[in-house]
């Protein structure tokens, strides 16, 4: 548990003091179909980006330690959700 940081840690106390409860069958089967099919990426696309754009993303996304194409289907999918504003 030494490699665990502060919210790993707050997590395992949270359920070794039994703060957890357990959900009925068919919620569980509704979160597992929902976290399938956000996890399915079925459709490529290619975009052009200027040498700027590309290298300020690469940079972002080794921040945040994540592949680019992630943080740019992440940046979409938070816009179309109407989590990320346009300028």
């Amino acid at each position: 548990m030494k490699y665990l940081d502060k919210e790993e840690k707050e997590l395992i106390e949270s359920y070794e003091k039994g703060e957890w409860t357990s959900i009925k069958k068919k919620e569980q089967k509704a979160f597992v179909k929902a976290a399938k099919e956000s996890i399915a990426k079925n459709k490529r696309i290619n975009i052009r980006l200027t040498k700027k754009d590309y290298a300020a993303i690469q940079v972002k996304a080794i921040e945040e330690g994540i592949p680019y194409q992630t943080l740019i289907s992440s940046i979409i999918h938070k816009y179309n959700k109407g989590e990320l504003k346009s300028a």
